[in-house]
């Protein structure tokens, strides 16, 4: 049976010129999907007219509206509800598409995400996860932005999803998990931090502990819970570093005869340290908590980073993500609520 994906193709910096080729390239590499393309019917057929392609294994659905990047949340929920990312939510919500991606306004994505399709039980807020690259392989981070001031059961709630998703995603059986702070000391750290702490001592958690900003890029940890404030600020300055990196590369490698020569040995070797730390290899962030999968996908998204997010829809799909995150996320907080009442 096929798998359905609603992609938001208005949404993002680029639009159609990005979403309708990179849902094609998705349709040549997944013989198992569907894509259902949401926009303005004339502008998408007009996209789609110099493109060959499997027809039966794609539709448009018409949207008159569409959410601007700079549109208040509130204002995509009232007042823009036949908008390409409402409709694509609604089809998802009606259970006529199995996930949506979307590369559109985050804010207006998580208020009107978060409005249709709902959340889980016992899970309080939704939280952006990303992918970022490690020494080791790669580590999921949440929350990246969506919600600022959390309480110490929120940010468990984060770490108790992120391992769900660690689990589901890359066939990690015991994924470690730990929570971002100022250092590993007990004594460090917010409030919040410290309760998060407590709540997390669990048997079926492979809880580790504090970690610092570095750890997350040391490979020793598989999830990162964190407030989406210091989430956000941590995946910024790891994209500012990785540009800097390139740019003083770049400089050096140009600067005389002899070092472009010396660029030229070390190629492969470049590219295959761009292909690691790339970001638009780990694009596509789940919307973790809703009752439904949405991926977003970075505004600035090229063709080829789209296509990610696309097969990251896909793959949360055939591992029914939010199945799996209701159900474990449910026993982690039954078995605490049953070790507070024996003590």
């Amino acid at each position: 049976m096929a798998i359905k994906i609603a992609i938001d193709a208005m949404g993002g910096d680029h639009g159609l010129s990005v979403t309708v080729p990179a849902s094609l390239d998705a349709l040549n590499s997944f013989s198992d999907i569907h894509i259902v393309l949401v926009g303005k019917e004339d502008l998408i057929n007009a996209a789609l007219s110099t493109h060959q392609y499997d027809s039966s294994r794609l539709s448009v659905q018409h949207a008159d509206q569409v959410v601007e990047m700079d549109d208040l949340p509130s204002n995509a929920l009232r007042k823009k509800k036949q908008s390409s990312m409402r409709i694509a939510l609604n089809l998802v919500k009606d259970g006529q598409a199995d996930a949506c991606v979307s590369a559109g306004n985050t804010g207006a994505l998580m208020a009107v995400a978060k409005f249709v399709l709902k959340m889980l039980p016992d899970i309080e807020r939704p939280a952006i996860c990303t992918t970022m690259p490690t020494m080791k392989g790669h580590v999921h981070v949440l929350d990246l932005g969506a919600n600022v001031g959390c309480t110490g059961e929120q940010l468990a709630q984060f770490a108790m999803m992120g391992s769900v998703l660690a689990r589901a995603v890359d066939d990690n059986p015991s994924p470690k998990v730990g929570l971002l702070n100022i250092g590993e000391e007990e004594i460090k750290g917010h409030q919040r931090i410290k309760d998060a702490h407590q709540i997390l001592q669990m048997p079926n958690m492979n809880y580790i502990g504090y970690i610092e900003g570095d750890d997350i890029f040391k490979g020793n940890v598989d999830v990162v819970a964190c407030d989406g404030f210091d989430g956000n600020i941590a995946l910024k300055a790891s994209e500012g570093v990785a540009k800097m990196i390139s740019f003083y590369l770049k400089g050096a490698f140009n600067k005389n005869v002899v070092t472009k020569f010396v660029a030229l040995i070390a190629y492969p070797v470049l590219k295959s340290f761009k292909a690691k730390v790339d970001p638009g290899r780990y694009n596509g962030a789940p919307l973790l908590g809703l009752r439904k999968i949405v991926i977003k996908s970075h505004g600035g998204a090229d063709q080829a980073s789209y296509f990610y997010a696309i097969a990251e829809a896909r793959l949360e799909a055939k591992k029914n993500v939010p199945e799996l995150i209701s159900s474990e996320v449910s026993k982690l907080i039954k078995q605490q609520a049953n070790e507070m009442g024996d003590e």
